[in-house]
């Protein structure tokens, strides 16, 4: 029998922040600058929804340790510049968030100090303040589960009466429990589809999909 759900995991890059765009937009350029010219659809595919490791070790096997320590650097400047310039709240999202009447939580790739950052400037970091959850503090970052199993352990929630809201295959894959796949940012639908996901394009519909189980 499937347990009603008791906490909303969120990530926060593509699903609580507009921040996947501009983190894409920053890997082109610097593909294009350090030697790696990449599409954006091969930036979905290779890097959106994986560690900073796992990122950085694609880089190093291609073009050097070297080469993936100016790259990492310079994402972090570029990443930094851009959101400061404008970044928003995925659409939709702050009305859910008013909605949710659930444990809510975040887990994500990204470092505490990313996420600081990211959630400051667009108003969302007190709602999670206290239950935010890095890959950082994890051996495995996606798609292998330890990072949700580690914030439903923290939250002291079953496995199984979790829910986890992703908007990249890695991270859907990485579930390891019910997946909502948003399906509202750069990650095509059928990517997101698998057993246990249900995939959605309105983060306004959430709320209504988390009562229904």
């Amino acid at each position: 029998m499937i347990k009603p759900i008791e906490l909303v995991i969120f990530d926060c890059d593509g699903v609580l922040v507009d921040s996947e765009r501009i983190a894409a937009r920053v890997h082109v350029a610097l593909g294009a600058e350090l030697g790696w010219p990449l599409a954006e659809g091969e930036v979905v595919d290779r890097f959106i929804g994986r560690s900073h490791a796992a990122i950085r070790e694609q880089i190093a096997a291609r073009l050097g340790e070297g080469v993936a320590t100016i790259w990492s650097e310079r994402f972090e400047q570029l990443h930094r510049e851009a959101v400061d310039a404008g970044l928003a709240p995925v659409d939709g999202l702050p009305e859910a968030l008013d909605v949710l009447t659930l444990p809510t939580c975040v887990a994500s790739s990204g470092s505490h100090e990313k996420m600081r950052h990211t959630l400051g400037r667009t108003g969302l970091y007190e709602r999670f303040a206290g239950r935010i959850y890095s890959a950082t503090e994890v051996s495995r970052g996606k798609p292998a589960p330890d990072l949700f199993l580690h914030a439903a352990r923290q939250m002291g929630v079953d496995p199984a009466a979790c829910v986890v809201v992703e908007d990249s295959r890695p991270g859907v894959r990485a579930a390891g429990m019910r997946a909502f796949g948003y399906a509202g940012g750069l990650t095509p639908a059928e990517r997101l589809e698998g057993h246990g996901t249900v995939v959605f394009h309105d983060m306004r519909k959430l709320p209504t999909l988390v009562e229904e189980g």
